[in-house]
């Protein structure tokens, strides 16, 4: 059974193979990473490590039984007892089976049990319908739309969900 796990130096072999796999697939729903992402991974995953030890973000990464990452699922700008972000993609070959609403929940879970959140929110382009859906799904409602820049230049709208201790 998959497992939701906070991002680890040693996952980064496994978050790597899930970009490269992904990556066209991404592509169609949200602004590539380009090839300089590939190019620094090694750099940008020791910052992503660092962020998240400062306390500012929590990443997580759905590892299937074999070790292999099956999506990231992540909280930006965390504002302890207050809100945060949240990020997330799954890989192509598990995409429209609930892992993503399955694990959104659990974030929110999480949000609520151990960072102390009220609040979480979510962009996602007027493109990208299966990440409408999940939002939907795990009690996200629109409050508004998001401006190109703050999801890779496009149209989309921002959604929104209040935590509760039964999160």
């Amino acid at each position: 059974m998959p497992e939701l796990q906070r991002l680890r130096a040693d996952h980064a072999p496994a978050v790597l193979a899930f970009e490269l796999a992904n990556r066209a697939y991404f592509a169609a729903s949200v602004t590539d990473r380009g090839d300089d992402y590939f190019e620094h991974f090694t750099d940008r995953y020791d910052a992503l490590l660092a962020e998240q030890e400062a306390g500012v973000c929590a990443f997580h990464v759905l590892v299937a039984e074999d070790g292999s990452v099956l999506g990231r699922f992540n909280l930006f700008d965390l504002v302890e007892g207050g809100s945060a972000d949240l990020g997330y993609r799954v890989a192509r070959h598990v995409a429209g089976q609930g892992v993503a609403t399955a694990t959104v929940e659990e974030l929110c879970r999480l949000a609520a049990t151990r960072h102390g959140l009220r609040t979480l929110r979510a962009a996602t382009s007027d493109a990208n319908t299966a990440s409408q859906k999940v939002l939907a799904k795990t009690g996200f409602v629109p409050v508004g739309r998001a401006l190109p820049a703050e999801i890779g230049g496009k149209q989309g709208t921002w959604y929104e969900r209040n935590l509760t201790a039964a999160d």
